[in-house]
């Protein structure tokens, strides 16, 4: 997902690429991993107004070229012999506006909150969903779609019955430990343009009747989109330390172009 970001980034001229064309550039690096055996789901590849559509899928006849000064969001997974992926990130393409800006630091702040809530057992999932979606509520924005849901391994990369949502599809179930949700607040301006992060968590324990969130998702999320100065203290901490571990754990498996690259766009906010 590192080597696709900074190749997006990196591109000489964007635009003569199409939604289906980059897809298949993930499709081709995924691959290049021994343990690859098929995409988890059909990857959502949406640039612009596209990504206003939670559950796009762009049309292989005819595809939708990239634009520049635009937001791109790439929604997708992996079915791998040692496990199941689901990962999301939304970047810009040439210079933001304020709005966007805005918009993915207050998606971002949703997802930090409920990445780092520690709760009791016993807890179900529709009693926290309500911490990803507090800062876009402050400016009567939300989205429709539910926060989190089950990762399966060979299985539906949808599982039940986890599930941290406003209301539960399947009947509502407490959060144990060992359980693997993905945690993807969004923002979604029909027309314009789409936001949405998406990480992999697993429920751990934390200490006595206590439960807390452990991410295993390892990809750089976009500063050019993100306000720091809307972050307080905790949340600059959180993104710091994400960055850093990111560094820590991919550079290793990068050319020294992407590595310098991913040493910059991983730098402290």
């Amino acid at each position: 997902m590192t080597k696709f970001l900074y190749w997006l980034k990196n591109h000489d001229s964007i635009e003569k690429e199409n939604e289906i064309s980059v897809a298949n550039k993930l499709l081709s690096l995924r691959k290049s991993n021994e343990l690859f055996h098929s995409l988890s789901f059909d990857s959502i590849s949406a640039i612009g107004k596209n990504a206003a559509l939670p559950h796009y899928r762009a049309d292989k006849n005819n595809p939708v070229s990239l634009k520049n000064n635009s937001i791109y969001l790439s929604d997708s997974g992996g079915q791998y012999y040692d496990g199941t992926t689901d990962i999301t990130r939304t970047i810009i393409l040439g210079k933001p506006n304020k709005e966007q800006i805005d918009r993915f630091t207050r998606v971002l702040k949703g997802h930090i909150n409920l990445s780092t809530h520690t709760f009791q057992k016993g807890t179900k999932g529709n009693k926290i969903d309500y911490l990803a979606r507090e800062s876009l509520q402050e400016i009567n924005c939300d989205y429709d779609h539910g926060t989190g849901h089950g990762i399966g391994s060979f299985l539906s990369v949808h599982e039940a019955p986890q599930r941290i949502s406003k209301k539960s599809m399947f009947p509502s179930v407490e959060l144990l430990p060992g359980m693997i949700l993905s945690n993807e607040p969004g923002y979604y301006k029909e027309g314009e343009y789409g936001i949405r992060i998406e990480n992999i968590i697993v429920v751990k324990e934390d200490r006595e009747n206590q439960l807390k969130f452990e991410n295993i998702s390892w990809a750089p999320i976009d500063r050019e989109l993100i306000d720091s100065k809307m972050l307080n203290k905790e949340e600059l901490n959180w993104i710091n330390n994400y960055h850093l571990q990111v560094f820590e754990k991919i550079s290793g498996f990068l050319s020294l172009e992407e590595k310098n690259w991913l040493l910059d766009v991983t730098k402290p906010l």
